[in-house]
C-alpha cells in the first residue's frame, strides 16, 4: 500500500478543467513579453487565445507559486524567472545546489 504524501504549496481547489501545456506556455510567453505592463485582468483579456478566466487563474497561481512571476505595487504582472542568470550563477560557483 503506497502512503499519500502532501504536498506543501501549490493546491488548486476546486479545479474544473486544469490548464494544457500549450496554454501554459502561452501565458507564460505573453508575460515576459509584456512584463510590468498589464494586470492580471488586463493580461486575461489581452491573450492571443481565448481561456476560461478559471483555467487561466489556476496558471497565475501556479507561475506565483514556482516563483516565476510576482505582482508589484500597482497589481501589474512580473515575469521574474531567469534561468541564464542562474546558469551564469552556477557556472561561476556562487549557487550551490
Amino acid at each position: 500500500m503506497q502512503s499519500q504524501v502532501a504536498i506543501s504549496g501549490f493546491k488548486p481547489e476546486k479545479v474544473l478543467r486544469y490548464p494544457r501545456l500549450d496554454t501554459i506556455l502561452m501565458v507564460e510567453e505573453f508575460i515576459q513579453k509584456h512584463s510590468g505592463d498589464y494586470s492580471k485582468k488586463q493580461v486575461w483579456e489581452r491573450l492571443p487565445r481565448k481561456t476560461m478566466y478559471q483555467t487561466f487563474c489556476t496558471i497565475i497561481d501556479y507561475l506565483e507559486y514556482s516563483n516565476k512571476i510576482i505582482f508589484d505595487r500597482e497589481k501589474k504582472l512580473v515575469w521574474i524567472w531567469d534561468p541564464e542568470g542562474v546558469r551564469k550563477l552556477l557556472s561561476k560557483g556562487l549557487i550551490v545546489k
